[in-house]
């Protein structure tokens, strides 16, 4: 009964679908959303959402400005409905009052989003809207109330409970393989060979986070070597000619690569939840695996001490200056300037060691002048070190890297 329910309603929309497109041929983006919003069946409700992404893949950017414009101001909430009903609640807390309470404190473009959610294939479009969205923000910052009723609903559609972990690997299907090369973000893939050398020999491995509802579209993904001892360079690692070892004789698994792919899905953090979920299913499938590190970039050390913020950089070495700044350079809420810091002590990492050398890239090189650094994930360390920093903003960090820092004055 069920795939024949399926059958009838796919049958249905596609009529309605039709009959609608015959009757707004002239209706322009903002119409059909309105429609939307008034719309109550379900099929119908379905057609339009279509005709609003149709439209949408169709219109300029100024008019993509307008539609996200009407977004923010003409369903924008009331203030003082909002008040009306708060009063009302306060005074006679109730079902009744709190749910009108709720009503009138959610934007109406909520609702709207929601609603043009209800197609097959939406959500994806809807994180392409919202990577639209965020470029626009840039020179239209009126428009942010609409990022954020998005990154809202996103942060509930694409928590942990909905993600799927899948291995990456050579037999993975092409599609898949060729985004992994175009969203590397961190050492980038140059070649068929090149991507063969990350995922098919023994002692390599890649996970990726997917959604039900993109499943052909990665959101996360994470590159890892296993490696006897810690690795000081990531030239070794990415080498293509080298010998593998067997994944039983390794000690070390090194997160080496995570990239996050969705530009649309900017400030959703997937980046925790991948590396506990991939050291735990390691630690389990090789038990020789004592230690979990990551060889990370410090990707604005160069651009930091241009500023002027130690005096004379020519008396240290770059290991001594990366280290004094991954300790000392603070943003404005006291957390490290280093957004990979950031990640990983979050995460509840260790700041375990740092390498001179360890990138030679002209990117590299360019950015923390070839230095890189290892955080350490010890699995019964990470919930301390995790509350301290969220609570103290303190950073967890190796004997040898507190006193390289030290030592610049």
């Amino acid at each position: 009964m069920s795939l024949f329910s399926d059958l009838i309603s796919t049958l249905f929309e596609k009529r309605y679908r039709n009959l609608f497109l015959a009757n707004a041929q002239d209706k322009n983006i903002i119409e059909l959303a309105k429609d939307l919003l008034g719309s109550f069946g379900e099929v119908s409700g379905g057609a339009l959402a279509h005709m609003v992404f149709d439209k949408y893949s169709q219109i300029s950017l100024d008019e993509k400005r307008a539609f996200f414009s009407f977004m923010a101001h003409d369903l924008e909430i009331d203030p003082d409905e909002v008040r009306k009903a708060l009063d009302a609640y306060q005074s006679e807390p109730s079902e009744t009052t709190y749910k009108a309470f709720s009503t009138a404190s959610e934007p109406k473009r909520q609702e709207l989003i929601r609603r043009l959610n209800h197609p097959d294939g939406a959500t994806e479009r809807l994180v392409g809207m919202r990577k639209d969205l965020l470029a626009l923000i840039k020179e239209s910052p009126e428009l942010a109330p609409v990022g954020i009723d998005l990154k809202h609903l996103f942060t509930s559609w694409f928590n942990r409970g909905f993600l799927v972990l899948r291995p990456i690997n050579w037999s993975s299907p092409a599609e898949i393989l060729e985004k992994i090369i175009a969203y590397e973000a961190v050492h980038a893939i140059n070649s068929w060979e090149d991507l063969r050398a990350r995922l098919q020999p023994e002692d390599r491995r890649c996970f990726a986070f997917f959604h039900p509802a993109m499943p052909d579209e990665p959101l996360i993904f994470v590159e890892v070597a296993l490696t006897k001892g810690i690795p000081n360079s990531i030239q070794g690692l990415l080498e293509t000619n080298r010998d593998p070892i067997p994944p039983e004789d390794a000690d070390t698994a090194v997160f080496y690569s995570i990239s996050n792919c969705q530009q649309g899905l900017a400030g959703i953090s997937f980046g925790n939840s991948l590396i506990k979920q991939v050291v735990s299913d390691l630690s389990l499938a090789i038990p020789s695996l004592t230690t979990f590190v990551t060889l990370s970039p410090i990707p604005r050390l160069t651009s930091w001490l241009k500023k002027g913020e130690i005096i004379s950089t020519e008396k240290y070495t770059n290991q001594a200056l990366a280290a004094y700044y991954l300790l000392n350079a603070k943003n404005e809420e006291g957390k490290p300037y280093d957004p990979v810091a950031r990640f990983h002590l979050g995460n509840g990492a260790m700041l375990h060691a740092v390498h001179a050398e360890a990138d030679k890239s002209e990117n590299g090189l360019d950015q923390s002048g070839g230095v890189m650094v290892n955080y350490q994930y010890d699995l019964k360390k990470i919930p301390q070190n995790h509350e301290r920093f969220l609570s103290e903003n303190k950073i967890a960090v190796s004997t040898e890297v507190r006193a390289l820092g030290a030592s610049v004055k």
